[in-house]
């Protein structure tokens, strides 16, 4: 038997996911604060880099241009490898300056040391303070409090009374009702149907039950709102103004300006540190053969850096304007007149992945002349196909239930049935159980306690 010998040859294509553009995607989809965080970071690992937060004129070094970069790569022997940089457009914004935070307990126990002379009541305050939660509520019994600190619970509860003296108003509380008469109390307005209902009508406020409250107080449904009314503006959580992490800064990345009837994109540069040359660099006649391959390295890695910065900047522009392209109602008419669209739409439109959408519009928001959002906000999953086969997106259904309970007359709400037969009229064809659903997620009340009389 004579063997047989065959030499096949497979064709195939493959596409390695290299280091570089791994890190060009991950900077595509970066937001701008943590954009800010990865150059800064490259900027301690390169020392290639310098940085320029825009205060001013670079000092030693030259801003990161395609000719600067070219002409040190001329001398390096570099021939090939490209090259990046972004230009200025005007800055717009300012960077939100980090501010130490305090927390309640921090707050309180600054007052302690103030108000409290003897060492033995400034221990109790402080044990006091330590059982207070993050409400602003004292969530330790006093027995328990006396127990713990060898006092009685008389002398317990007269320290209590000065803690709740402290800033916010309605701290110490041991429930709802002595939070908010406390605040009331300091207010000068704990009397009448306003202690009443705080004594004794909280359970009905909830539900709305303001006849009841009426009959049980021998005065009219009008009057009882007036005292719920204050009551609702008293505030159940004091300690919720404190926290312990920093309040996070919404950062926009692009900015639309209206300028002679057109709209038109640009970015906030100003939180985004531009890049330039290390003076040291660019003089590099007397560098070794070795230092010379080093400084190529961390020229390349620069470059790549800015390349991708810049390739950031161009996809996320024609992302937005296409979007804005697609949605020319919304930008007059508000979230009402915003059309169905998905990240698909927008991919073809332009030429590129769908993922390369969901990345240039994750984490990002856009600085619009009415407010600010977040590009996500404008791809929506569709609720459900009216007789026609159109889509209308959530957020759509959403933007026109507020408006039609913020436009209701208050002495006979809408309920989430008229709600629903409302946006039939607007060809919204969505169930009662959505229209709630929806209801509940912007904020409202039903109808019964929306009720004003």
């Amino acid at each position: 038997m004579q063997a047989e010998q065959s030499l096949n040859m497979n064709l195939s294509q493959h596409l390695a996911m290299t280091m570089k553009m791994q890190q060009a995607i991950q900077i595509l989809q970066l937001s701008a604060q943590d954009l800010r965080a990865e150059i800064e970071k490259e900027y301690l690992e390169n020392p290639a880099l310098e940085m320029d937060y825009g205060d001013g004129a670079p000092a030693d070094g030259e801003l990161l241009q395609a000719e600067n970069l070219s002409r040190i790569r001329d001398y390096l022997g570099e021939e090939n490898g490209s090259t990046g940089y972004f230009t200025d457009e005007q800055e717009h914004g300012a960077e939100a300056a980090d501010a130490e935070v305090q927390t309640l307990e921090d707050e309180l126990l600054e007052q302690v040391k103030f108000t409290f002379r003897k060492v033995e009541e400034r221990a109790i305050a402080t044990f006091i303070v330590g059982s207070i939660d993050e409400r602003g509520y004292l969530v330790v019994p006093l027995t328990e409090v006396a127990r713990a600190m060898q006092v009685t619970v008389a002398e317990a509860e007269a320290v209590l009374q000065q803690v709740q003296a402290f800033e916010p108003a309605g701290v110490g509380a041991r429930d709802l009702a002595e939070c908010l008469r406390l605040q009331a109390q300091r207010q000068g307005i704990y009397e009448g149907l306003v202690a009443a209902v705080i004594e004794h009508h909280l359970d009905d406020v909830a539900e709305a039950r303001l006849k009841e409250i009426a009959a049980a107080e021998h005065c009219r449904p009008q009057e009882v709102q007036l005292a719920v009314d204050i009551v609702r503006r008293l505030d159940p959580k004091p300690g919720a103004a404190y926290g312990g992490e920093a309040a996070a800064f919404i950062t926009p990345d692009v900015l639309v300006q209206e300028i002679d009837g057109e709209y038109r994109v640009s970015f906030n540069d100003n939180y985004v540190p531009r890049l330039r040359i290390s003076a040291a660099y660019q003089h590099a006649e007397s560098f070794d053969a070795e230092t010379r391959k080093y400084i190529t390295q961390r020229l390349n890695a620069a470059a790549w850096l800015i390349n991708s910065i810049e390739q950031r900047r161009t996809t996320i522009r024609r992302v937005v304007e296409e979007i804005l392209r697609r949605q020319p109602e919304f930008m007059t008419q508000g979230k009402t007149a915003l059309r169905p669209m998905t990240m698909k739409d927008v991919a073809d439109a332009i030429g590129v992945h769908e993922s390369t959408v969901s990345r240039a519009v994750a984490n990002k928001y856009v600085q619009l002349p009415n407010g600010i959002m977040a590009l996500r906000r404008f791809f929506s999953a569709n609720l459900a196909k009216s007789g026609s086969g159109e889509d209308f997106a959530a957020v759509q259904a959403k933007a026109a239930i507020e408006e039609l309970i913020k436009g209701e007359d208050p002495h006979r709400p809408l309920s989430d049935q008229k709600l629903c037969e409302l946006l039939k009229d607007r060809q919204m064809d969505i169930s009662r159980r959505t229209v709630m659903k929806y209801r509940e997620q912007l904020g409202y009340p039903s109808s019964v306690k929306r009720k004003r009389y």
